[in-house]
C-alpha cells in the first residue's frame, strides 16, 4: 500500500532564516514543522551559537541545537564577504519570509534591510527579533535570563523567604518566538489579498512584559505587588502544591463546584461546608487557614492515592514529576509527541516533536536538524 503523502498547511513557503540561538530558531522550527521550507544561513566555522552549547552532545551536536532546528536545510555563508552577501540576496529574492535577530540595523548596514530587500521582492515578511522595542533601550541586545529579570518574571517566581529565580527553560525566547510565528502568519494572511509584504518587529522584552498577564493586570488595578508566592496561585485557592506522605502533588481547584468535590473525594465535606471557605474570594481571604488544613490531610496518605481519588472526582490534580517520569508518563508516551528521526551522525535521534494536531495527526520530522552546511551544494534554492 503507497505511503499517504502528508499535506501541510505551509507547503511551498520558502522561510530564509538569518537568526541564531533560540528565539529565532524556535519561530522558523514551528514554521518548519508545519511544512515551510526552511534554509537556516550560518556562519561557516562556527555555525549557529548553540552548536557549541553542551555537553550532552549526540554524534558532535549539542542537545540545544538539535531541540530547536529540525525541518531546516543549512547552508554556510560569510556575511562578510562579497560572495556571501550575494547569496543571501538571491535567497532573499526568492523567499517568502525572512527572519533574523542580529543587532538592529546589523542586515541594513550590509544592504540586507527590508527597504533594500522588498525592492526586488515587495511580496517580503521580514521579520527582526530585537531585545527592546521603540524607547530609550531600543539599541540594547536581549538576552533571555536578563529579560526575565528586568521583566519581572523572577520578581513573581520562587518563594517568598528565597531568591528571585528564572523559569527553568528560556522561556521569554520560546514566548518570543511564537509571537514571531503569529505575526509572520498575519502577515501571510494580509499578503495573500494585496500582495504586499510587511515589516516585522518583535522585541524580546516587550513580549515577556506582556505575559505577565493576570499578575500585571492585577498589580495595575491594585498598586500592589503580590511578589514571589512559591507554587501558590494570587486569587484562586486552592492552586498549588501539597505534600502527600511521600511526595508533592499539585492541585488546581477553578471553581467552587470543583471545590466541594475536592472536599468530598479527601473526606473532608465539612470544608465546604464552612462560610470561610464556600467561595473563591472567601478562601483567598482565609488562605492559611483552610491550606494549613488541607496540609493536614494531603500529608496522611501517598500522591498515587490523592492523584487517583482527587481526579476521579473530575479535579484537576497531579504528580509533580522530574524529567524521567514525565518521558515515563503513560500520556507521554502514547501521545506521539515523542518521535525519532535518522540523524547523520547522532544516529536514530529521539526527541520532542510538534505539540499540534492538524487533522487528527502530528505533523512529521521530515528533516533532522542539519550539520552544518550540510545543504550547501544542493541545487534547488531557486
Amino acid at each position: 500500500m503507497p505511503h499517504e503523502k502528508e499535506e501541510l498547511p505551509l507547503e511551498g513557503l520558502r522561510v530564509l532564516d538569518l537568526s541564531r540561538v533560540l528565539a529565532g530558531p524556535f519561530a522558523t522550527m514551528v514554521l518548519g514543522d508545519l511544512g515551510a521550507d526552511v534554509i537556516k544561513v550560518e556562519h561557516p566555522k562556527r555555525g549557529d551559537d548553540t552548536r557549541q552549547w553542551g555537553p550532552p552532545f549526540a554524534g558532535g551536536e549539542s542537545a540545544y541545537f538539535l531541540s530547536v532546528n529540525r525541518n531546516k536545510r543549512s547552508v554556510a555563508l560569510d556575511l562578510k564577504t562579497e560572495k556571501g552577501l550575494g547569496r543571501v540576496r538571491e535567497l532573499a529574492s526568492t523567499a517568502d519570509v525572512l527572519i533574523e535577530n542580529l543587532r538592529r540595523g546589523a542586515l541594513a548596514k550590509l544592504g540586507l534591510g527590508y527597504d533594500a530587500l522588498k525592492e526586488k521582492n515587495p511580496g517580503l515578511v521580514y521579520c527582526s527579533i530585537v531585545g527592546f522595542g521603540p524607547g530609550p533601550d531600543e539599541n540594547e541586545p536581549g538576552y533571555d535570563f536578563l529579560v526575565q529579570a528586568r521583566a519581572g518574571i523572577m520578581g513573581i517566581t520562587g518563594h517568598p523567604d528565597g531568591e528571585p529565580t528564572k523559569v527553568g527553560v528560556a522561556v521569554a525566547d520560546i514566548v518570543c518566538g511564537l509571537y514571531a510565528a503569529v505575526a509572520i502568519l498575519a502577515a501571510l494572511r494580509r499578503r495573500s489579498e494585496t500582495g504586499e509584504g510587511a515589516r516585522i518587529e518583535v522585541p524580546l522584552f516587550e513580549s515577556t512584559v506582556s505575559w505577565l498577564a493576570n499578575r500585571a493586570q492585577e498589580y495595575l488595578i491594585s498598586g500592589e505587588d503580590t511578589g514571589r508566592m512559591g507554587n501558590e496561585h494570587p486569587t484562586i485557592v486552592p492552586y498549588q502544591t501539597f505534600h502527600a506522605s511521600d511526595r508533592p502533588i499539585a492541585l488546581a481547584v477553578g471553581n467552587d463546584a470543583q471545590f466541594e468535590r475536592m472536599c468530598r473525594a479527601i473526606d473532608r465535606e465539612d470544608l465546604s461546608c464552612d462560610e470561610r471557605y464556600a467561595t473563591n474570594p472567601k478562601r483567598v481571604e482565609n488562605r492559611w487557614e483552610l491550606v494549613a488544613e488541607l496540609q493536614r490531610v494531603f500529608e496522611k496518605r501517598s500522591a498515587e492515592e490523592w492523584v487517583r481519588r482527587i481526579r476521579e472526582a473530575g479535579v484537576p490534580c497531579g504528580p509533580v514529576n522530574s524529567l524521567t517520569e514525565v518521558f515515563q508518563d503513560p500520556h507521554v508516551l502514547a501521545s506521539g509527541i515523542l518521535r525519532e528521526v535518522d540523524h547523520p551522525t547522532a544516529g536514530r535521534l529521539r526527541t520532542v516533536g510538534s505539540p499540534l494536531v492538524l487533522d487528527g495527526k502530528r505533523p512529521s520530522i521530515r528533516r533532522h536538524p542539519p550539520l552544518l552546511g550540510e545543504h550547501d551544494e544542493e541545487d534547488s534554492w531557486e
